[in-house]
């Protein structure tokens, strides 16, 4: 809880530095109060916050989740200096409501009562639906405010619905109190309708088809930081949540559920890929990617066993990095052509060599390429999920095979090309080349040595 406090502080303090004009210094403001808060994480919390535990619990997977999602949102404001360029005027608002966006997610990752529930899932959406559409001048970034605001707003209506119902069905928000009721009446038909309007709500946050048709136009029309912000951070706060709400809080219906996820994932895995390889767009690519990869995290609720938490986490760390891996360079790119087309790309290892080999790296490791930390996520999933679901894997693993397809597409355009396309002099700043290096080490190190990620989490 005090690294919630922490970064609400943070939040706050970077929104005033916009009002007395000093929005320069909210990007370090917020960076500050990101390290503050990693450093803070690793420290227990305060007797003070016990009384609130029935609410809210601190606990081990809160702590790990939470260190992830603090770190790539350090990442993702480290590139702010260059992304944000053009967004000078609103700067500090959105660094602030990316940090109470990321308290949103927080809140998600302990919930012990879907009151909790609720209000995390709204304090993670609502700043969203705000930086979608920062991009005032361009139709597509209103478009995508205006899509995700109503889209979000139907999955809210069935997670109040399946609240409700849930609550009619156990008298209780609790969730150690509904898990006993799912232990002894799970064929109650209300219950039942409850959580699979629940799921469908988590499965819209998560982008698991068929509820992920907003997110190709809203990371195509939204600010490319700040769809960079939607594909990590927010995705480890849906799956977060996820995993609380279905093993903790239904694992009594776990027979009822457990089909119906995997129908979204069966349908997330083919349709996904499948529609990856006709993008012809970098950005709207790499939406369809994050929803393939739902597919693939979803597999962790086959099979469950003590060691899903660690599992999930991992790949959503192999995953998170290597989309700011990507978008490092899709950024660089945007900024000195205007367009994110594959043919945009062409020539970039003869301009930018660094950026270039993040870029081709971080793909490969989410195709899942050995050495790499995708590679590793997908074998621990894969591996867990094989003798309760060994049809989902397979179709997994086809799916896997057909993203090769397209992200091999940009690494194609950025060194068989013969002639550099890049007519500019901006060159890549110093902190740009350290955040790149950053990551192409951390790819490698984790697919090498999966182990280290493994002490950490035992340690946390």
């Amino acid at each position: 809880m005090t690294v919630f406090i922490i970064i609400f502080i943070t939040a706050v303090c970077a929104l005033f530095a916009g009002v007395f004009n000093q929005s320069k210094f909210s990007r370090y403001i917020g960076i500050l109060g990101l390290l503050v808060a990693l450093s803070v994480s690793y420290m227990p919390d305060g007797n003070f916050f016990l009384k609130y535990s029935n609410m809210y619990r601190y606990d081990d997977t809160a702590i790990l989740l939470s260190q992830i999602a603090i770190l790539i949102t350090l990442f993702i404001f480290f590139l702010g200096g260059f992304a944000l360029n053009n967004h000078r005027s609103h700067q500090s608002e959105l660094y602030a409501l990316m940090l109470l966006s990321l308290c949103g997610g927080i809140i998600l990752f302990g919930f012990r009562n879907l009151v909790t529930l609720f209000l995390g899932i709204e304090l993670l959406s609502i700043p969203l639906y705000v930086m979608a559409g920062t991009s005032k001048t361009d139709l597509r970034s209103i478009e995508a405010s205006m899509k995700y605001f109503l889209t979000g707003a139907f999955a809210t209506g069935f997670l109040l619905f399946g609240i409700a119902m849930i609550f009619g069905s156990t008298g209780s928000f609790d969730i150690q109190e509904i898990l006993q009721y799912s232990l002894m009446f799970s064929n109650n038909p209300m219950f039942i309708l409850g959580f699979i309007l629940m799921l469908c709500a988590m499965a819209f946050k998560a982008s698991l088809a068929p509820f992920h048709m907003w997110s190709p136009d809203v990371y195509q029309g939204a600010p490319t930081l700040i769809t960079l912000f939607m594909a990590t951070v927010v995705k480890i706060a849906a799956f977060g949540a996820l995993f609380n709400l279905m093993v903790i809080t239904f694992m009594g219906g776990y027979s009822n559920w457990i089909n119906i996820l995997g129908s979204f994932s069966i349908i997330t895995l083919l349709l996904a890929n499948c529609m990856g390889l006709v993008q012809t767009n970098m950005k709207r690519m790499l939406a369809y990617s994050s929803v393939s990869h739902a597919g693939y995290i979803s597999l962790i609720f086959f099979g469950i066993n003590e060691y899903s938490v660690e599992k999930m986490a991992f790949y959503l760390l192999s995953y998170s990095i290597a989309t700011v891996g990507v978008f490092l360079s899709l950024l660089w790119v945007e900024k000195v052509k205007r367009d994110l087309s594959y043919n945009a790309f062409k020539g970039l290892a003869k301009a930018e060599p660094l950026l270039a080999i993040v870029a081709s790296v971080s793909l490969l490791s989410m195709a899942g390429i050995p050495l790499t930390a995708g590679f590793m996520g997908k074998f621990s999933l894969f591996s867990q999920a094989m003798n309760n679901a060994a049809l989902l894997v397979f179709i997994a693993i086809l799916g896997s095979a057909l993203s090769i397809v397209y992200y091999l597409r940009p690494i194609i355009a950025m060194f068989f090309f013969n002639e550099c396309t890049f007519k500019t002099s901006e060159k890549v700043s110093l902190t740009y080349s350290i955040l790149a290096v950053v990551i192409i080490l951390f790819i490698i190190a984790l697919g090498v040595y999966p182990d280290f990620f493994s002490a950490q989490f035992r340690t946390v």
